[in-house]
C-alpha cells in the first residue's frame, strides 16, 4: 500500500525556485510512504511527528476474548436449568397477578406492579417483559388442541 499526502506551502524566498516555482508563491509538496501494514481500524496514523493523525504506524493486534466479556450472558445449560425450574415450581403469586394484568390489556398497570415488587424501572419492564413472552408461550401451545 502507499499512502499519499498533500500539503500547500508558500515557498520560502531564499529556496531555490525552478522556472515554474517562483519564491513566494504557494507550491505542493507530497509525502509518499510506502506502508506494507496501515493499521485497518479507526486510528489512521500517518507516521509523521505532528499534525491530526501523528504517530508511529501500528498494526492492530488481534486479541483473544477474556472471560469478563462474555459476563452477563446466559448459557445454554444456565438457560434450560431456569425453563426447568420454571416449569416444575411455577409462577409467584405477583408473577400471576402480572400476566392477569398483561392479558385484559393493562400493560401500565402490569409495569407499575413490577416496578413496585421489583425496585426499579428497568427491572420492572425486563420482568413485564418476561411475562408477556409467558403468556404468549402459553398461548401457542393451547392453541394447537383448540
Amino acid at each position: 500500500d502507499i499512502h499519499v499526502r498533500v500539503m500547500n506551502h508558500a515557498r520560502p524566498a531564499g529556496d531555490s525556485a525552478t522556472a515554474a516555482e517562483q519564491p513566494g508563491k504557494e507550491f505542493t509538496r507530497i509525502f509518499v510512504s510506502p506502508l506494507a501494514e496501515y493499521p485497518t481500524s479507526g486510528i489512521n496514523m500517518d507516521g509523521i511527528a505532528v499534525g491530526l493523525h501523528k504517530g508511529h504506524v501500528v498494526s492492530k493486534r488481534k486479541l483473544a476474548a477474556r472471560p469478563s466479556q462474555r459476563k452477563g450472558k446466559l448459557g445454554k445449560r444456565v438457560k434450560m436449568i431456569r425453563d426447568l425450574i420454571r416449569d416444575v415450581v411455577g409462577s409467584a403469586p405477583y408473577e400471576k397477578r402480572l400476566m392477569e394484568l398483561l392479558k385484559v390489556g393493562r400493560d401500565k398497570r402490569a409495569l407499575k406492579l413490577a416496578k413496585r415488587k421489583l425496585g426499579t424501572h428497568l427491572r420492572g419492564k425486563k420482568k413485564r417483559e418476561e411475562m408477556g413472552n409467558l403468556l404468549r408461550k402459553m398461548s401457542r401451545k393451547a392453541a394447537p388442541n383448540a
